[in-house]
């Protein structure tokens, strides 16, 4: 049977207090990059202060964002799929998660999977925040208001490289709201044309000859 984890002392417990923080600020700031050295330095203790607490750069990484996806997770459930406009839920979502991430280069680097190998509650806690995403888009596809020709994968996808490349650094100038526009503008469904009010294909086909 395992021990039961004895309670931190006082002192103990302020350290990893302190590591959580400026690992949190790190992570944000920096992604995963950021060795762990550097993280007890900036913190004001030795290295091996942090690896008491956090043997890896893994499960510093999980304590800090584990936090951050499941309050992502939580408001995507408050959000409801049969009631309002699912079409503006999902949308909601989509501007939460950018506007959180292109901020914070952890969150990117926990939803693209890239620079480190999470474990279990990382991984997990992404692929809860995976689920109400495709719950949000399959509603928001039954009223009509986003095309049906994609599934979850497919969104997570472009949202992955949408936030892949807003932390570029050749794209810090690019304003985040507007590629949301064009996110959403991608993600609506098309109104079908009537034949009534459209050009027939006969005469399309003429037009856009020559």
């Amino acid at each position: 049977m395992q021990a039961e984890q004895r309670p931190l002392r006082a002192d103990a417990r302020r350290n990893r207090e302190r590591l959580l923080e400026v690992a949190r600020q790190a992570f944000a700031a920096e992604g995963l990059a950021v060795p762990l050295d550097e993280i007890a330095r900036r913190a004001g203790v030795g290295p091996g202060t942090l690896y008491r607490h956090f043997p890896t750069k893994e499960s510093l990484f999980e304590a800090v964002v584990h936090a951050r996806l499941r309050h992502l997770v939580d408001q995507a459930r408050d959000l409801p799929e049969d009631g309002g406009d699912p079409g503006a839920a999902l949308f909601l979502m989509l501007d939460r998660i950018v506007a959180d991430a292109t901020a914070k280069a952890d969150l990117v680097d926990a939803l693209a999977g890239a620079g480190v190998e999470v474990r279990t509650a990382v991984a997990g806690s992404a692929a809860d925040l995976r689920a109400e995403m495709g719950r949000l888009l399959a509603a928001a596809q039954q009223s009509g208001t986003v095309r049906d020709d994609i599934d979850t994968a497919d969104l997570m996808t472009v949202l992955s490289g949408v936030l892949l490349a807003l932390r570029h650094p050749a794209t810090r100038v690019t304003d985040p709201r507007r590629t949301l526009a064009i996110l959403r503008d991608g993600l609506r469904a098309v109104p079908a044309v009537s034949p009534a009010r459209g050009a027939s294909p006969a005469r399309r086909s003429r037009t856009g000859a020559g």
